[in-house]
């Protein structure tokens, strides 16, 4: 079958190579793709957000099976668009994809349906978000309510440091996103993320992994989109998988149906690891970035059967199958990120990939021949091992052969395991 995956990032390189490798696969089209997916898809120039064109592109290239890869097309309705075409979409609805579009919508779920998660409130006017803020004390955390690209969460450690984030939001620091916010309470633990396949009624848990959210070693400086990732994460015990599993994800699935928006796509459950047990910080509606590229290093089933199986409504169908061992993946930003970068800096040289290494590009693009980096988070390099350690220790030996003056990276991605292991 002929396939149109949607996005441009590091997330959607590890997807299109996967997807690359399945018998089922005919052409696999990427919109608008990035150089690193150009060797396992035919990039295309497509406008995602003009729906209209999306589906016209899948009607005179008989593309029956679109994959989304980044949230806003879903928040923005384009699943819906091509559902009413026909078209089979791997990713929710607009209305399910609140779970990720709105923070308050996510926490509202919880109250109701009693899924484990901290303590909040919602505001629409800085005032009122302070006072409880001072009420509340600190550490506690404040959220911008809409999709803020990974940057409209701030755990703040001091009441000041809260008012201020508040103000953020309100001033227009994330744009229509602040508009509301969610002030919550600061949960104390090991954070996981958790992977779980849903097409509304059938529920395939996937895999475990450990993002670092901080920009520096020992998890110092602001938050970003993620330094670096892997999987799986030891916190996620089997007892806390099934638990995550009876206590969040079940009860989301059932809560979702219940309220007239049933969820088809992946659920991404950011995770506190509490003296309780299992605790939601948040939802993602799509694969993770960049815990996407290792959990499909470890995958071995066909990732696009799984795909079309929850879009068509047969997950209890197929099953996963997953190497055994460890896959890490660090992130090479642009010097400066998350604050502001130089774009178009020129990458030199990759290493090449190896039978336990590869590099996903994330915000790279041709110019003139040469690869730049467009990105604040530029490439995911990647490896598996028998244990953290040794994953850790071949992803920074090929990193080290990137060529990129501009580059830079944390250089103690997976160090809770490792020191678990030590």
């Amino acid at each position: 079958m002929n396939v149109l995956l949607i996005g441009s990032g590091g997330r959607e390189h590890a997807l299109a190579w996967k997807i690359a490798q399945s018998p089922k696969l005919t052409t696999l089209y990427a919109a608008p793709g990035n150089p690193g997916i150009a060797d396992c898809a035919t990039c295309v120039t497509l406008n995602v957000d003009d729906h209209a064109a999306v589906i016209a592109f899948c009607s005179e290239k008989s593309i029956p099976f679109v994959i989304v890869g980044p949230e806003a097309p879903l928040v923005a309705g384009l699943s819906d668009a091509l559902r009413a075409e026909g078209i089979a979409v791997f990713g929710p609805s607009s209305a399910a994809a609140q779970l990720e579009g709105s923070k308050g919508f996510t926490k509202d779920l919880c109250a109701k349906y009693n899924i484990p998660t901290g303590a909040y409130q919602r505001f629409n006017n800085a005032p009122k978000a302070k006072a409880y803020v001072r009420a509340e004390g600190a550490p506690i955390v404040v959220k911008a309510d809409g999709l803020a690209a990974g940057k409209g969460v701030t755990v703040a450690m001091t009441v000041d440091e809260a008012c201020a984030a508040i103000d953020d939001c309100f001033e227009g620091a994330f744009g229509a996103a602040g508009a509301e916010v969610v002030v919550e309470a600061y949960l104390d633990g090991e954070e996981a993320s958790f992977f779980c396949l849903c097409d509304g009624k059938t529920l395939l848990a996937l895999a475990s992994a450990q993002d670092h959210k901080r920009v520096g070693d020992g998890d110092t400086g602001p938050n970003t989109g993620g330094m670096g990732a892997y999987s799986p994460a030891p916190v996620m015990t089997p007892d806390i998988v099934e638990r995550t599993m009876k206590e969040i994800i079940e009860p989301t699935m059932r809560g979702m149906a219940a309220d007239g928006h049933p969820f088809s796509g992946v659920f991404f459950a950011g995770l506190m690891i509490t003296e309780k047990g299992p605790e939601l910080i948040e939802y993602n509606v799509r694969f993770g970035d960049p815990e996407c590229q290792v959990l499909m290093m470890r995958l071995k089933s066909d990732l696009l059967e799984l795909l079309l199986a929850t879009a068509e409504g047969r997950l209890h169908e197929v099953s996963a199958e997953w190497r055994d061992e460890t896959a890490l993946t660090i992130v090479m930003a642009s010097k400066g990120y998350p604050g502001s970068y130089d774009k178009n800096t020129p990458i030199a040289a990759l290493p090449a990939a190896t039978e336990t290494q590869r590099i996903f590009h994330a915000g790279t693009a041709l110019k003139d021949g040469q690869l730049v980096a467009t990105g604040g988070r530029v490439l995911n390099v990647t490896a598996f091992g028998s244990t953290v350690t040794e994953a850790q220790s071949r992803a920074y030996a090929m990193a080290d052969q990137v060529e990129w003056p501009n580059g830079f990276m944390r250089r103690d991605i997976g160090w809770r395991a490792v020191a678990r292991e030590n």
